[in-house]
């Protein structure tokens, strides 16, 4: 059996991402990496799937959590799989459950990104 990796973005890569939109303007790559994330943020089911683990209590939610969004649970599965792809949440496998967590690092670069510099 072949496993293919698929390259996410760590945390700390997320973190080191952008300096604030109102800084200076984003070299191409930046732009690619942070199109990324809003990309995936883009769509409104997967917005909340994101802000219902981001909100559950203590900072994780089994899928069994999160799966009441108004599509089914395979389409739910999809779009979590593509908010872990963009590197905005991670996942673990407990026995028969699968929880997902956003991690801090990666809520504090997304509120940085969207804040104003700092005055000089």
């Amino acid at each position: 059996m072949t496993t293919k990796v698929l390259p996410l973005l760590e945390p700390e890569a997320v973190a080191a991402c952008c300096p604030p939109l109102s800084e200076r303007p984003l070299t191409a790559e930046e732009a690619e990496r942070t199109a990324v994330m809003f990309k995936a943020l883009g769509d409104p089911v997967r917005l909340r799937l994101f802000s219902l683990v981001a909100s559950h209590e203590g900072g994780e939610a089994c899928v069994c959590d999160i799966s009441d969004v108004g599509v089914s649970q395979p389409t739910v599965s999809h779009h979590l799989k593509k908010l872990r792809e963009a590197g905005l949440l991670s996942s673990e496998r407990r026995g028969t459950w699968v929880y997902y967590r956003v991690e801090p690092s990666v809520l504090a670069a997304m509120g940085q990104l969207l804040t104003r510099a700092a005055a000089a």
